[in-house]
């Protein structure tokens, strides 16, 4: 069932660089080249592989989620002399949200499922796009239909000499880094169910940890560790059931009273409703070695009718903090407790080390789906502050009570069969969903890139068969207050505020990358490649890619001395369906919603499939003049007034 390929791969500078910005070829005898690259030895730490700048060794750059690069050859001063390096075809015009992988002189990318090589693994020189070896998975035809939003693949994962591949049909594959053969595949479940797998693996401490999808399909969700070396399967842990099968032991810690129950994975649910409950895995994992504790969120409560399941549905829509070795409980937040609006937590927690009140703190900033910017004490889960970083219409008051670490609802929002709720912001897909955000340590502050929507929702009844759609709601997404469909936002931890943002006509569903030369990059559905300014938000170089972004931008150290960027371009995803001719763009309530909300995304794209790679002609690198601003410009808002800290609306404009 499975077979590497040799270089069978589709190579080549595409046409488009032809027409487009390109580094002459006097690039290759650059003067200053470095041929070293950071190897990992054997038995070394992953942890400390990532702390090498030239590398890009795990799809978030490192464990604590920052995405922030120490490297600054391309800076604010001369971003706007980046020119097209080298381009690829993945092959697979489905949407490419994967974070490309360069380790020890390799670049490595995954594309999506999508025949005829669905999940196909390209190993690259990252200086000039050269392909070294391709492995193509023949996983089962039949996952295609069982995926909710796409058949997207976020990432790989690497360590100790291996790529480590989750493909969308619930295999775990291990290769070798080298060339591409096959070590070991193991099965981690059933589409039969209506599970797959597309979020990206994490290694740690020997382990590749892994969540699956299908939380609209009555999937019950779990992650997985399975050791690197074998594929054997160490650890599982639920999401919902009794406390043997979430993990939950003597040293399950929760901060909260209303989280020390027993078994309340099962007492939360109404009889066997835990089941077939939801709370998949399929977000972002992050780890902090000092306490040895694993940090995910767990996705929504299933079906999307509450009146289905009443109760709190634990632990859907929860902040897990678990045991490295053992996969046990130590603490545990839920967010959005009987889950109404369908508010995964699966989004990055960013983990900071911050002064709190004259103290510093260890904590993890979440940026939830709910539109509140969460800091909580990551040894403790305790909730330290959670502020509206979105138009939210479902919250009263200040919408998160401190005290219980519970959200505070306005039950005119409250869903129930019958009734259709008009206005409900932020929509189903959140104030962000899975696209992940970047901090700066130079700059103090967050990059954010986030959709900004409202909805109207109707329940219904609805009946659970295995491996099918379980729902159970009518929804129609449109345009928040202003206009504008998404944004890319600079939001201060510490002072609790939005600092500036760029408003965008389409969701921003990419990726965000920061740097230390004062530089954050992200894409937007439009087709359009962005570099700005870490500090004040202006933009300083746009790049018009074939297809809408949806991708997460990597940069590197080439062993030609060169910096460079990459991200790959393919719309899709959850609200790219459209663009790929999945959905029928009239029928406003298709893509569980997400049509009504991108109806015109045909005008701006089509659906594609090319990696990008992006450096500094010779002459420019590491120069500080100024900053040129080609294409067309950006939108960019005027700074926001400043809010209070604990601000008595949850519209923060």
């Amino acid at each position: 069932m499975w077979r590497s390929g040799g270089l069978s791969g589709v190579l080549g500078v595409s046409a488009l660089l032809l027409a487009l910005n390109s580094i002459s070829s006097d690039r290759a005898q650059a003067q200053g080249a470095n041929s070293s690259q950071g190897q990992q030895q054997s038995g070394s730490d992953l942890n400390t592989l990532s702390q090498d700048q030239k590398q890009w060794v795990m799809a978030a750059k490192d464990y604590a989620n920052t995405r922030f690069s120490s490297l600054d050859q391309i800076n604010a001063g001369n971003v706007g002399h980046l020119q097209a390096a080298w381009s690829f075809s993945i092959g697979a015009d489905r949407g490419q949200e994967a974070a490309p992988l360069v380790v020890d002189g390799t670049m490595y990318v995954v594309g999506p499922y999508f025949l005829p090589h669905p999940n196909q693994v390209f190993a690259l020189d990252p200086t000039n796009g050269d392909l070294k070896w391709s492995y193509y998975p023949k996983p089962d035809p039949a996952a295609e239909g069982v995926a909710c939003c796409d058949v997207v693949n976020r990432g790989l994962a690497y360590d100790n000499g291996k790529i480590f591949l989750a493909t969308l049909d619930m295999n775990l594959v291990a290769l070798d880094a080298k060339n591409g053969k096959e070590l070991w595949h193991t099965s981690l479940g059933s589409i039969n169910e209506g599970e797959t797998i597309t979020m990206a693996p994490l290694v740690v401490k020997g382990k590749i940890l892994v969540g699956n999808s299908g939380g609209e399909m009555g999937v019950r969700g779990w992650l997985t560790a399975v050791d690197e070396n074998t594929g054997k399967i160490v650890w599982r842990a639920y999401s919902t059931g009794p406390d043997k099968d979430v993990l939950i032991g003597q040293d399950f810690k929760p901060f909260y009273d209303w989280a020390k129950g027993q078994d309340l994975g099962v007492k939360s649910w109404p009889p066997d409703a835990w089941k077939i409950g939801g709370g998949t895995v399929w977000g972002w994992l992050q780890y902090d070695p000092s306490l040895n504790l694993i940090y995910y969120g767990t996705a929504n409560a299933g079906p999307w009718n509450p009146d289905q399941r009443p109760g709190d549905n634990l632990w859907t829509t929860t902040i897990f903090a678990r045991d490295a070795d053992t996969g046990m409980a130590n603490w545990a937040d839920q967010l959005n407790p009987h889950d109404l609006w369908d508010y995964d937590e699966i989004n990055e927690s960013i983990l900071l080390d911050l002064p709190i009140n004259g103290q510093q703190r260890k904590v993890l900033v979440h940026i939830a789906r709910s539109g509140f910017m969460y800091v909580i004490d990551r040894g403790t889960g305790e909730i330290l502050s959670a502020d509206a970083y979105e138009t939210i219409t479902n919250r009263k008051g200040s919408g998160v009570d401190l005290k219980t670490g519970r959200p505070i609802e306005n039950a005119e929002m409250t869903p129930s069969v019958g009734k259709t709720i008009v206005g409900i912001c932020p929509a189903a897909p959140g104030g962000k969903d899975w696209q992940p955000s970047a901090y700066s340590p130079r700059t103090k502050l967050i990059y954010v890139p986030h959709q900004h929507l409202c909805m109207d929702w109707k329940s219904s009844e609805v009946g659970y068969i295995a491996g099918t759609p379980y729902v159970g709601a009518t929804v129609d997404m449109y345009a928040g207050p202003g206009g504008h469909r998404g944004e890319f936002m600079a939001w201060d931890p510490i002072g609790r505020k939005k600092v500036w943002w760029i408003t965008e006509k389409l969701p921003v569903w990419s990726g965000t990358l920061v740097t230390a030369g004062d530089v954050a990059f992200y894409g937007t559905m439009d087709r359009w490649f962005k570099a700005v300014d870490a500090k004040s938000g202006k933009i300083l170089w746009q790049f018009r890619a074939p297809s809408g972004i949806i991708g997460q931008p990597v940069t590197y150290m080439g062993s030609d001395g060169a910096q460079y960027l990459a991200i790959l371009s393919g719309v899709g995803g959850w609200p790219g369906v459209v663009a790929n001719a999945e959905v029928d763009p009239r029928v406003r309530n298709g893509a569980l919603g997400f049509t009504g909300a991108t109806q015109d995304l045909p005008v701006y794209t089509a659906a594609g499939s090319t990696l990008l790679v992006f450096a500094l002609p010779p002459g420019q690198r590491g120069a500080a003049g100024p900053s040129q601003q080609p294409g067309a410009p950006g939108q960019q808002g005027a700074p926001p007034e400043q809010p209070q800290p604990n601000p008595s609306s949850n519209q923060p404009r």
